[in-house]
């Protein structure tokens, strides 16, 4: 019987021996991407619409979200749009760039302090563009 048990006991450790690099690997791949994330802090998404359309559709977004924007400017040399906007804790940067006549791509940041970044709000605020969008 103590036979056996060894057996059994050998027989899982064996089976279970390949598990555990894959387990240490999806660990590790998963950190360095959330760190990544929370280092980095910007939120992109590509739009299927002319710039003119997005820019329309964010402001539309910000003020059903009750955020206020602050400033607005042109980037010259780029074409780029750039919105600054407050709430009571957050700073939140947009820039909004053509790539063609009708591919815009919209990038978010909303930082909550000098380190801290609030990715959760920069995704709601390109999910409430797209929404604007139709």
């Amino acid at each position: 019987m103590r036979y056996f048990y060894s057996g059994v006991l050998l027989t899982i450790s064996l089976l279970f021996s390949a598990c555990v690099p894959l387990l240490t690997s999806a660990a590790g791949i998963g950190g360095s991407a959330a760190v990544g994330n929370v280092m980095n802090g910007t939120t992109t998404r590509t739009f299927t619409a002319p710039a003119a359309k997005v820019h329309l559709a964010t402001k539309r977004a910000l003020n059903r979200m009750k955020i206020k924007v602050m400033s607005e400017d042109m980037q010259n040399r780029k074409n780029i749009i750039l919105l600054i906007a407050k709430t009571p804790e957050r700073n939140i940067e947009i820039q909004i760039e053509p790539i063609s006549n009708n591919a815009t791509r919209m990038k978010v940041e909303a930082k909550g302090s000098l380190f801290s970044y609030d990715n959760a709000t920069a995704e709601e605020i390109i999910l409430q563009t797209k929404k604007s969008l139709g």
